[in-house]
């Protein structure tokens, strides 16, 4: 049994998953960081632990590989006991036990079981997307120096000492003040001037463009006819369910596939587990229900069932 698999699933939902007799895979919000030396910035997660403490049996991952899996809640916890039971002997051989996106599992010096998280995977909903990138660093003082080279070169900054040394500075100053206003005011009079003929131009097209259309006269001899088209919306409380998925691609997938083999198979949604349903089709009668589900059984997936649900 992929026991990380479950363990995994859990963990989007819940900060602690126990296998019992064994141990708890701890969950906890880290906000999102920033690298100094590489200027990596990291989305918001969540960091795992483990805990060889916690091993009382709360329920919560026997019934969910009961839901997945249909079979009984002691079976289940029978069959994670059975996996427990070959961890711990793989462990004491002094192996390393890997759980695929969660981490590594071995013994220290002291007999302890120590934990390596996996970093593969972020288990925080929110931050679903969201990927690490890396800034280039911001050189402050670059733009600093390129300000002060710029400073040392205006000519309108005169010390009062140069002012009175060569007073025509100061007459050349204030006409390169006054040329630089004038061209900015004549370039925008010019450009004013282009856009008004412009607009004039665009008006006078449009004229003669609507003085067209109003003189044409359109007639259609052969008129198509009109189609009616006839759509049928699922509707219904009594759903045949082909299956549910994790991974909502899949599920897509698997709505293509039965499509293509005639049925109205749609997605109804996520279960309470998260996983993505499939549904070979919806009815509004239980018995016509039922009877597509005995024919489904018989010729196609002897896994289907009846799921009664309102989905409005």
């Amino acid at each position: 049994m992929q026991l990380e698999t479950y363990i995994s699933d859990l963990l989007y939902r819940y900060e602690c998953v126990t296998v019992p007799e064994f141990g708890a895979f701890l969950s906890q919000r880290v906000s999102a960081t920033v690298h100094e030396t590489t200027n990596a910035f990291y989305p918001p997660k969540k960091r795992l632990s483990f805990n060889e403490q916690i091993q009382s049996n709360d329920g919560l991952l026997a019934r969910y590989i009961a839901d997945v899996e249909k079979i009984p809640f002691e079976t289940a916890t029978e069959k994670i006991a059975k996996r427990v039971k070959s961890l711990k002997s793989n462990l004491t051989e002094g192996e390393i036990v890997s759980f695929e996106n969660i981490g590594e599992l071995k013994f220290n010096n002291e007999g302890k079981i120590e934990f390596n998280p996996s970093y593969h995977l972020n288990y925080l909903t929110n931050a679903f997307g969201l990927s690490q990138f890396v800034s280039p660093a911001v050189t402050r003082e670059v733009y600093k120096e390129e300000v002060e080279v710029i400073e040392n070169v205006i000519p309108l900054l005169i010390t009062p000492e140069k002012r009175n040394a060569k007073p025509y500075l100061k007459y050349a100053a204030v006409a390169l003040v006054f040329l630089t206003v004038g061209g900015l005011f004549s370039g925008k009079y010019y450009a004013n001037d282009i856009e008004s003929q412009n607009q004039i131009a665009q008006e006078e097209a449009n004229t003669q463009l609507e003085k067209k259309i109003q003189e044409a006269t359109f007639v259609i001899s052969n008129p198509l006819p009109a189609a009616t088209l006839n759509v049928s919306k699922q509707s219904g409380n009594y759903h045949i369910v082909a299956g549910a998925f994790r991974v909502e691609v899949n599920c897509d997938k698997k709505v293509s596939q039965l499509q293509e083999l005639g049925f109205k198979a749609r997605k109804i949604g996520a279960n309470k587990y998260g996983l993505h349903q499939v549904a070979y089709a919806s009815f509004s009668d239980r018995n016509e229900a039922l009877r597509e589900l005995k024919s489904i059984r018989q010729n196609d997936n002897e896994a289907a069932w009846l799921l009664v649900k309102n989905l409005d």
